[in-house]
């Protein structure tokens, strides 16, 4: 089976293309490398240099089994910064990659949705009916949605819409304004410098390590159940940047205090994920917090040695 990756060079998509080469997937990526990294790229990736905007990917869908679509502009601080911008690869690139798949005969599209669709809910935790978008990033994710069920009402095009939490784990993207708080707090203790939190620290987030994510992903392959369908990808439980932090510090043995710096606008106060239609459906998230805490410690201290982390 021939599968194509739109933000293969980032950090979930280039986790799942070695997943899926380890499973025996011809895969096929695409990123213009505004975000990503080609050095993430499995070497065995045929990778195009290419912007999802454009019509020059077309041709890349013939052939193609299925698609995951995961590029996208998904730092909240710059979408807020650049509306424009985020509609034009969100949504305009999003429903550019969904006609390439369509005229392609593409057999299903499985694409990113978020968390954030749930910015404004006070349920916790939040099911995938509870859709309260409010950050620029959140309403540009909405329109995919709607343009996801259009093109599966109309074209028969078939889908799956993926509502992640936050993913964590090795290749996570640390050079975001913003970065994910768990690769920016292990830097930067391992540097000996002060780590930063915006805002007080009480945020709580929902964490689920990139290895269970591909997990649901397979089974987006090869289960028809998925088809049509929308789950929530997390972990069913949530904790504050401060106890992150603690857990970091207490697994380092290191201990610094931390810079407070303003709450960026449009980002939630707490995540949470009702996983309940993804159980039941067989998946289950398996890897506990320490464990991925160390993989990902692991992994920073290895990129660091080698002088990829300065």
């Amino acid at each position: 089976m021939k599968i194509l990756i739109t933000g293969v060079a980032g950090f979930i998509g280039s986790n799942l293309a070695a997943r899926l080469l380890a499973d025996g997937y011809q895969v096929l990526g695409i990123d213009n490398l505004a975000y990503g990294l080609e050095e993430n790229i499995p070497k065995a990736v045929e990778f195009h240099q290419l912007d999802i905007r454009g019509k020059d990917i077309f041709y890349l869908f013939q052939g193609v089994d299925m698609v995951f679509h995961l590029a996208a502009k998904n730092c909240i601080a710059d979408c807020q910064a650049n509306p424009v911008e985020t509609a034009e690869i969100n949504v305009s690139g999003t429903v550019n990659v969904f006609e390439a798949s369509r005229r392609a005969g593409v057999k299903k599209v499985i694409y990113a949705e978020s968390s954030a669709l749930y910015e404004g809910s006070p349920i916790y935790p939040t099911p995938e009916s509870e859709v309260k978008p409010e950050s620029f990033y959140a309403v540009s994710k909405l329109a995919s949605m709607y343009f996801a069920k259009a093109y599966e009402k109309f074209y028969r095009l078939k889908f799956t819409g993926l509502r992640y939490f936050c993913v964590y784990g090795p290749v996570q993207d640390y050079r975001r304004t913003i970065p994910p708080v768990m690769s920016a707090f292990i830097i930067k203790l391992l540097k000996g410098e002060r780590p930063t939190i915006y805002g007080t620290g009480e945020k709580k987030r929902d964490f689920i390590y990139v290895d269970d994510v591909n997990d649901f992903h397979l089974l987006c392959l090869k289960d028809d159940r998925t088809n049509g369908g929308t789950y929530n990808i997390g972990s069913g439980t949530n904790y504050s940047v401060k106890e992150i932090l603690s857990m970091i510090s207490k697994m380092l043995r290191v201990t610094l205090e931390p810079l407070y710096k303003d709450d960026p606008p449009g980002e939630a106060q707490a995540t949470l994920a009702d996983i309940t239609q993804a159980r039941s459906l067989g998946w289950e998230p398996k890897t506990s917090l320490e464990v991925g805490l160390q993989n990902a410690i692991d992994y920073i201290r290895k990129e660091m040695a080698a002088g990829r982390i300065s």
